[in-house]
């Protein structure tokens, strides 16, 4: 890739890049169903009604994250993993507590924006001019981000044709292509063949070993095992467990019914 990272890794230090202070989220949303009702009131048996709800995605998660560190975060769908990793980049509103970084976090996510119209290839050059590189750096680099995505042969169709896999490949490609203080991938592993996996999952242990920070979102607990160095568990929007990735992955095995790790 790109970016240089350094050859002799860094342990963790004792500097706090990411503090999350009592951090509430909460959705207010729009139902819309049908009630049961008795006959001859509203005029049937159901009747259509709207309501505001309000969903707690984050209630009260408090932890802080060093410098070195590699962050998996784990959990059933809708505990809440996604909604505080927006909450931290920035991208999604809190109404209680606070989030405070030391710098930018960088969002890598399966649903980052790349436009559809354009070809493979000027997206690399945008998404690389939007994270601060130049021109000319990104027209030298686009071949080792496409060969990193696996896209040669791709790369000059627009986006519009690539399967989801192929854009979740690319834009892993294009974050990875530098390094990051703090960077956050949310299920961004899930995509691709284990060759790719392998090549994201080295890459994100350089960025690691360089002093950077990572959080990685992700159902695969083996992607957790290889990339992760602590483990936070969510459920329901409350942090369960905090610590060691095979202990928390075993307390969370335990709990989904699998097979614990020796």
């Amino acid at each position: 890739m790109a970016a240089k990272t350094k050859k002799v890794a860094k342990p963790v230090s004792d500097k706090p890049v990411v503090v999350v202070d009592d951090v509430h989220i909460i959705y207010k949303v729009f139902a819309s169903g049908r009630r049961a009702t008795k006959a001859g009131a509203g005029g049937g048996l159901f009747s259509r009604k709207m309501r505001l709800r309000e969903v707690h995605a984050v209630k009260g998660l408090s932890f802080t994250v060093f410098e070195g560190e590699s962050v998996g975060i784990i959990g059933s769908n809708g505990s809440g993993k996604s909604s505080l990793m927006r909450a931290i980049a920035g991208l999604t509103p809190i109404q209680g507590g606070a989030v405070y970084a030391s710098a930018k976090p960088a969002l890598l996510g399966v649903g980052a924006v790349l436009l559809p119209n354009l070809s493979g290839e000027k997206n690399i050059l945008l998404g690389g001019l939007a994270m601060g590189f130049g021109r000319k750096d990104m027209l030298e680099n686009t071949a080792a981000i496409t060969k990193f995505a696996g896209l040669e042969e791709f790369i000059d169709l627009p986006m519009r044709t690539y399967s989801s896999g192929m854009s979740a490949r690319l834009r892993f490609a294009i974050a990875a292509s530098r390094d990051h203080d703090i960077l956050i991938i949310d299920e961004a592993l899930a995509v691709g063949d284990q060759e790719f996996r392998n090549r994201s999952e080295a890459r994100m242990r350089e960025m690691r070993d360089s002093a950077g920070t990572v959080f990685l979102v992700s159902h695969s607990m083996k992607s957790i095992l290889d990339t992760c160095t602590r483990v936070i568990w969510i459920e329901k929007g409350e942090l369960i467990m905090d610590g060691d990735p095979i202990e928390v992955i075993n307390a969370y095995n335990v709990h989904t019914g699998s097979d614990t790790i020796d």
